[in-house]
């Protein structure tokens, strides 16, 4: 410390004893003791990596119609609690642009190709009051990401919105200005779109909006159509990310997406979890392409895959996800909906999924998932400008990532098993000496 007093250690400790949340802070004094070599976990500040641009979720129909039926204090609770300076202190959104699965059924802005009819009538009932909410609880412009599940189906080669489907090559130019439209459109209604992903997953042939482009129909579309759209409206400055989907595949994505042309105008790779792990592929990206940025754009439990009631399993998954991500080069995270129903929609073909918040249409409840808690533990400490430092852990019990930030060091702590672990943190020749239970997670700032 620069004043000269004891270095301390500020921490915030939540388990889920008989599933009940439990919280607990604590405040710890750093002592000169550089002896210890056993159960350590060191931070080395001067050993830097990524700088973070911070959190967010999606703004989809399907959330703001939640947000529709809820009451004045339950809106103010959600948004406070997402979007309000000491609390979650989210500050970026990600929105469908058109429908998606988390609509409440199909529509789309304009059907014409000349654009002679569009409309954000659809959007401006459930998606602008929630988005126009927001913006005034951050006091500023939001982060706007913007992304395409499907364009129009008269420009697909099947027809039809759903079921994956191509872009045809006579409408790429077209689909390039109705997505440059849209941006502008938005402008106007007082959003700024600060970056995009060009497909939603674009390798799944999907029962809802979906679209197919391979590595190359991508960078045709990108460097012939989309960008060129973009230089002719003045829209160059909105960050481009390629591919959008799992991670299983995102190395080769760039690898094949990536060259001298593409590069000046790919920001970075945008990324879903639902495939598993696959830390290693982000840090192939990173080392290949250091420049790039690495956007977890998508993340949510999947009712189809995972039990509702695993609500323990369900939120330490999210945990050890973004503990993994941020290791290997994430700079940021979104979100899916930021809230949904009791039964984990309303979507209009029964793709159920959790989220931070469920909102029970019939007792009319908001209700706060476990989800929740685990993300406060990151975007409550790992604030925007971030900058992640160099760790070491004595076992893989424990996950853990550390961040610089103008508050100070800060530190996030996972413990999956079920045994209460030993912790002795390091830093700089001192240390402070505790345990994470089992079960919990802790994160907190050394002062």
């Amino acid at each position: 410390r620069k004043d000269g007093g004891m270095t301390k250690l500020e921490y915030v400790v939540t388990t889920f004893p008989n599933r009940e949340k439990q919280t607990e802070q604590k405040v710890l004094s750093f002592v000169k003791e550089d002896e210890i070599e056993n159960e350590v976990i060191n931070i080395y500040p001067e050993v830097t990596y990524q700088r973070f641009n911070g959190f967010g979720g999606a703004v989809t129909e399907t959330a703001g119609y939640m947000y529709s039926l809820m009451d004045a204090e339950q809106k103010k609770e959600m948004l406070e609690t997402y979007y309000g300076k000491d609390t979650m202190k989210y500050r970026m959104v990600r929105m469908p642009l058109d429908s998606c699965d988390f609509s409440l059924e199909h529509f789309q802005a304009s059907v014409e190709p000349d654009l002679s009819d569009f409309s954000f009538q659809r959007v401006g009932k459930y998606t602008f009051p929630l988005l126009r909410d927001i913006q005034a609880m951050v006091g500023e412009d939001l982060e706007l990401m913007l992304t395409p599940w499907s364009p129009p189906a008269y420009m697909k080669t099947n027809g039809d919105r759903n079921h994956g489907g191509k872009l045809k090559a006579e409408y790429r130019k077209t689909w390039a200005e109705y997505i440059c439209h849209y941006i502008m459109e938005l402008k106007k209604e007082g959003f700024t779109v600060t970056c995009m992903s060009i497909q939603n997953e674009p390798k799944a042939v999907q029962t809802w909006d979906s679209c197919i482009f391979t590595a190359q129909e991508e960078k045709v579309f990108l460097e012939e159509c989309l960008y060129p759209a973009m230089e002719e409206h003045a829209l160059t400055q909105i960050r481009i990310y390629i591919w959008d989907h799992n991670k299983e595949r995102a190395y080769e994505r760039a690898r094949d997406t990536i060259d001298e042309k593409t590069d000046k105008i790919i920001k970075g790779i945008a990324l879903h979890w639902y495939s598993g792990d696959h830390f290693d592929a982000l840090q192939m990206i990173r080392e290949k392409y250091p420049d790039k940025e690495l956007v977890l754009s998508e993340a949510c439990i999947e009712y189809s895959k995972c039990s509702p009631e695993d609500f323990l399993k369900n939120a330490q998954k999210y945990a050890h996800d973004l503990i993994g991500n941020l290791n290997h080069g994430l700079t940021g995270f979104y979100d899916w909906n930021l809230a949904v129903d009791e039964v984990g929609g309303p979507n209009h073909v029964g793709n159920f999924c959790d989220a931070p918040y469920l909102f029970d249409t019939k007792s009319k409840v908001l209700m706060e998932r476990n989800s929740l808690v685990y993300l406060w533990h990151f975007s409550h400490y790992i604030t925007p400008g971030a900058v992640r430092v160099g760790t070491t852990c004595y076992t893989d019990k424990l996950e853990t990532t550390a961040f610089h930030t103008e508050a100070g060091c800060v530190i996030v702590i996972l413990n999956r098993t079920e045994e209460d672990l030993p912790v002795v943190l390091r830093l700089h020749g001192e240390s402070v000496t505790f345990s994470v239970p089992g079960g919990a997670i802790c994160s907190g700032r050394i002062l």
